[in-house]
């Protein structure tokens, strides 16, 4: 168990959990562990929109410059373009503060080793042994201190790197896309990619003041970009979460997609010029069973991970794929990326939709979901899936739902929530077994 970091770094209610001292302490022990070698080290730190990454960087800073690192500051920056760039600056460590989907009250501190990758458990519990230690006496010397810069091209970097993604003579002309950036951290580089690749852009969720990061935006929350693509009659909706590593689509008949279809549309796109290193893609426990049978029908398989893009990345490095992410829309890409990229995916979406001239509804419905149904019990303390009667209610639910559905309850990694979900070809045997689990926790957990 580990006591700071959870599925996706350290994250939390601002000033509340996430504080500036947690913050310098998490810079402080960082900037040590990633002290390899006599060169001068550097970190790169990025921001999404949230006013409280003001406070949060700042201390950061302090910490990171305390031990003798110098910072690299890039402002309002998605997820993935501080991964590339904590490799392009050959920078010894990557810090993102952002809560990615979650409200403007929510920040957190995501790490990146020098390779662009998020660090794995091991390391994560050394920085989190480090903050609970003995810092003061660790510190740098006064000629040893650490300098801060704020660099200014970082948006161009990405914009180009993004570009490059896709074949020199792919272009967007005479495409019309609705962008929605969240009002979050890439509400100037998404736009601008697309543009420059020739779409008709109509941007929305490009005014962020601070507190409206993912708010009525977003891929959390579709039915703006829904709205106006059917407004403008467009061709394609693109919505990015609040750090822009994850993307839902919304077609031109106003119908969302989400991640396991692009998942799809992407595997049999590879598969068909030869660009998958494995034969299959890597998802997670929640990815929908018709996914995997759509998959099986084109030769390629389905491995699954926990929850979260971390634990599917790893697997895809540890087993040679080169694509894998999360039906809520992380796509990982690794011949482009070392994590989620919403823009990136949603270009190598738009490159097959250009290829063969249909329209998105018609591309990117590869197969019909089963019913799956998800339902969220928040509770105080305490481990409610321990309880008796809790696992009674699993094991029956899951007889219940034979060979033919799935069922998976886990806590969540960033909230006090258990999330309850099951598929099958049933929908109402599966909405009676999910209810049945749901109001067991909840009796437990009152």
């Amino acid at each position: 168990m580990r006591k700071y970091f959870g599925t996706d770094g350290i994250r939390g209610r601002a000033n509340g959990v996430i504080t500036p001292e947690l913050a310098l302490k998490v810079g402080q022990a960082a900037g040590l562990v990633f002290q390899r070698g006599d060169h001068r080290h550097r970190v790169v730190i990025g921001k999404d929109t949230r006013l409280s990454g003001y406070m949060i960087e700042t201390a950061l800073i302090a910490g990171f410059t305390s031990v003798g690192m110098d910072v690299l500051q890039l402002g309002p920056m998605p997820t993935p373009a501080v991964a590339m760039l904590t490799r392009s600056m050959r920078a010894d460590i990557g810090v993102m503060i952002s809560a990615s989907h979650n409200p403007y009250e929510d920040n957190g501190i995501k790490l990146f080793g020098p390779d662009g990758f998020k660090l794995n458990d091991e390391v994560e519990r050394e920085i989190e042994a480090l903050i609970d230690g003995e810092l003061h006496k660790k510190l740098a010397g006064s000629r040893d201190l650490g300098r801060a810069k704020r660099i200014e091209s970082v948006h161009a970097r990405y914009i180009e790197f993004a570009k490059r993604t896709l074949p020199r003579h792919v272009t967007l002309d005479g495409l019309r896309v609705v962008v929605d950036c969240a009002n979050g951290a890439a509400y100037r580089v998404a736009p601008e990619t697309l543009w420059e690749l020739g779409a008709e852009v109509i941007a929305i969720g490009v005014d962020p003041d601070g507190f409206n990061i993912n708010r009525d935006v977003g891929s959390t929350a579709p039915s703006a970009l829904v709205h106006k693509v059917r407004e403008l009659r467009a061709d394609i909706g693109i919505a990015l979460d609040g750090d822009a590593d994850r993307v839902l689509i919304v077609d031109e008949k106003g119908q969302v997609v989400d991640g396991d279809q692009l998942m799809g549309v992407v595997a049999r796109s590879w598969k068909e010029d030869d660009r998958l290193t494995q034969p299959g893609l890597v998802a997670t426990i929640m990815s929908n069973l018709g996914l995997e049978r759509y998959l099986g029908g084109l030769g390629l398989s389905l491995a699954r991970t926990a929850v979260g893009d971390r634990y599917v990345l790893e697997h895809m490095r540890e087993h040679g794929y080169n694509l894998g992410g999360e039906q809520s829309g992380h796509i990982i890409m690794s011949d482009y990326a070392t994590t989620g990229d919403g823009l990136v995916a949603a270009l190598q979406l738009l490159s097959v939709v250009k290829r063969q001239e249909r329209p998105v509804s018609a591309v990117c419905h590869c197969f019909e979901p089963l019913p799956q149904i998800l339902k969220n019990v928040r509770y105080g303390s305490g481990e409610p899936l321990r309880q008796a009667a809790v696992v009674t209610a699993i094991e029956h639910a899951r007889e219940r739902l034979g060979n033919g559905g799935r069922l998976v309850i886990r806590p969540s990694g960033t909230e006090p929530v258990i999330r309850v979900m099951a598929e099958g070809d049933d929908r109402s045997l599966v909405n009676e077994v999910v209810d049945e689990v749901v109001d067991a926790v909840t009796r437990v957990a009152a």
